[in-house]
């Protein structure tokens, strides 16, 4: 989608930007970790508290059903959003994290009946994963009696098709993998990856927290069975997100929630659980929180998913290229064009000092591990300073942070 709005303008649509820290102006580098939230996306989700609050699916009375419809209104939007087909179904979760935990957890228990990973089976993660995509894979390869094995990078850090393919059999039953490494920025050529394990017969699983923002996957056009997000990183509220997937894909998980609203039936010794979605989505949900999401979806095809793609990837590689000119800074995947992180280590000095004289200046940051620890040890770089733009960051802000590593690095030398 093109721009549809000029990329310049838009930091009014954000008013916590428009502060001064310690002194400074406000350089907000941390979109990685969490976006800003424009006016659009608070304006729906007050106006949905203001006029609309009520519990869903359960009542008769007008405000229910209002937010009933509120609530619904929202999947559908979200599902378009990816490109979601009428194969697919969206369930609610808290976030990455919680769609990660339900699809690990629902295909390795097997409290009512078998379950799909048993002994013997395979689990392929690759070592690009955010702790949230790999914990819960060794949590369910000692609960199922799997094995699990790493898909580790070269040492560059990047993954190729070539480098999957040994760890392929019929005993692989899921491969898990991220759209875009958030320690590195690296982004995998994850589309060939997930049809490579899929023709071998597995479950595939992709983490789009990094990528849905400025790089939105189309679903319909993957290879994928569950892929999750979360709001926050793509300029929607905390606390909301979800887990996309084929309905035979879902239709194998075992819930992580049971009580209210994910039973169609339920008596003293037994219960029927509702079907998709609602059986995945047991308990009052974050109603506000999906009409969020579905407003930040609408915020950004409003500015244009290509625009905001070349212009943080253009952010990124001016960033990349200022910080390798710098004496004893390694920019890692340097050379990394689809991406809006980028993260570096410096000779001698630790990243949290180059944080913290960062936010001196008033420029935002994320140093250490990253929730990526395996990865960085792996790499041999140990913890970094990670840089990451969004759609209001500037010039100003590359210069600003190209000059502040500069400055930090001398003063700590």
């Amino acid at each position: 989608m093109g721009n549809r709005l000029p990329l310049p303008t838009l930091a009014g649509d954000f008013p916590l930007l428009d502060q001064r820290v310690n002194g400074q102006r406000l350089v907000y580098l941390d979109n990685a970790a969490t976006t800003q939230v424009p006016l659009a996306v608070l304006e729906a989700m007050r106006a949905f508290e203001l006029r609309e609050r009520a519990n869903i699916h359960r009542g008769v009375h007008t405000l229910s059903q209002r937010a009933t419809d509120a609530y619904e209104h929202a999947r559908e939007a979200v599902k378009r959003f990816v490109g979601a087909g009428e194969a697919h179904e969206l369930v609610f979760t808290s976030g990455t994290t919680e769609a990660l935990n339900l699809v690990a957890h629902g295909l390795s228990d097997a409290g009512l009946g078998p379950a799909w990973l048993r002994p013997g089976d395979e689990i392929v993660v690759s070592a690009l994963e955010h702790h949230a995509n790999l914990v819960p894979w060794q949590v369910a390869a000692r609960r199922s009696g799997a094995t699990l094995r790493v898909l580790l990078p070269a040492a560059s850090g990047r993954l190729t098709v070539d480098d999957l393919l040994p760890l392929l059999n019929p005993r692989t039953r899921v491969f898990a993998l991220t759209a875009c490494a958030n320690a590195t920025g690296h982004r995998p050529p994850y589309e060939a990856l997930l049809a490579l394990a899929a023709q071998a017969g597995a479950l595939t699983v992709l983490d789009a927290a990094q990528a849905v923002t400025c790089a939105t996957p189309n679903l319909a056009a993957l290879a994928c069975d569950f892929m999750a997000f979360s709001g926050h990183k793509m300029h929607g509220p905390m606390g909301s997100g979800v887990l996309l997937g084929r309905r035979s894909a879902l239709e194998r998980l075992v819930p992580l929630r049971f009580g209210g609203d994910m039973v169609e039936w339920v008596g003293l010794t037994d219960a029927r659980f509702a079907q998709l979605p609602a059986r995945l989505e047991g308990g009052t949900p974050n109603v506000s929180g999906a009409v969020g999401l579905a407003a930040a979806a609408a915020f950004i095809d409003s500015v244009g998913r290509d625009a905001i793609h070349a212009h943080v990837g253009r952010l990124r590689h001016a960033a990349a290229t200022g910080l390798a000119a710098l004496p004893g800074v390694q920019v890692l995947a340097a050379d990394e064009a689809d991406t809006a992180i980028v993260s570096f280590v410096a000779d001698g000095v630790h990243p949290h000092d180059i944080g913290t004289l960062l936010d001196e200046r008033g420029v935002a940051v994320r140093t250490g591990h990253h929730c990526a620890q395996p990865l960085l040890d792996h790499l041999g770089v140990g913890p970094t300073t990670r840089a990451s733009f969004a759609l209001y960051n500037t010039d100003d802000d590359v210069r600003e942070l190209v000059e502040g590593v500069d400055t930090a690095l001398r003063r700590l030398r």
